[in-house]
C-alpha cells in the first residue's frame, strides 16, 4: 500500500506533509517530457516517495512507471515546500507538498504510456508550454530555462 494512503487510513481527510519528486527530462533538442493528466491538464512525471525512499530513487521510480524510460545522472534543481504548495484535492484530502524537483538528459528506454496514470506524454519547447500547464509545474521549470536550455 502507497504510504499517503495508509496515513489516511489514521488522518482522514486532515492536512499532510507529503513530499515527492518530479523530473524536468530533455532530449536532444532541448525540449522538455511532460505528462498530460486525465483531467487535460499537464505536469511532469514524478510522483510520491514511498518508506524507505531518497527523493532521487523516487524520481527514477516515478519516472519509470509514468513513461518507460530510465533516468540517469539526474542534478537537484531546488526543492519547493511550505504555504504555496498546499493542496485539497477532489475527495477533500488536504495535503502540503514537499517536492524535488530534479534534471536529467540522460534517458535511456522506449517511451510506453501507463494509462491509468497518464492520457498522453509528449516533449515541448520551453517556450511553447502548453496553457494547460499547472502552474505549479510551471514554477518548477521557468527559473531553470536560462541554464537547462544551452
Amino acid at each position: 500500500m502507497e504510504y499517503f494512503k495508509y496515513l489516511r487510513q489514521y488522518v482522514g481527510h486532515q492536512p499532510i506533509i507529503l513530499p515527492g519528486s518530479v523530473v524536468i527530462i530533455l532530449n536532444d533538442n532541448n525540449e522538455v517530457l511532460l505528462q498530460q493528466r486525465h483531467d487535460g491538464t499537464w505536469g511532469l512525471p514524478g510522483g510520491l516517495m514511498d518508506l524507505g525512499e531518497s527523493f532521487e530513487e523516487v524520481a527514477k521510480r516515478e519516472v519509470f512507471e509514468e513513461t518507460g524510460l530510465l533516468v540517469d545522472n539526474l542534478t537537484l534543481l531546488n526543492v519547493f515546500s511550505g504555504s504555496d504548495y498546499y493542496l485539497k484535492v477532489a475527495n477533500g484530502d488536504e495535503l502540503f507538498a514537499v517536492t524535488a524537483v530534479y534534471f536529467t538528459k540522460n534517458v535511456t528506454g522506449e517511451m510506453q504510456i501507463d494509462y491509468t496514470e497518464s492520457a498522453g506524454l509528449q516533449y515541448f519547447n520551453f517556450h511553447n508550454l502548453p496553457q494547460e500547464l499547472s502552474p505549479v509545474y510551471r514554477g518548477f521549470i521557468e527559473p531553470y530555462v536560462d541554464i537547462l536550455v544551452l
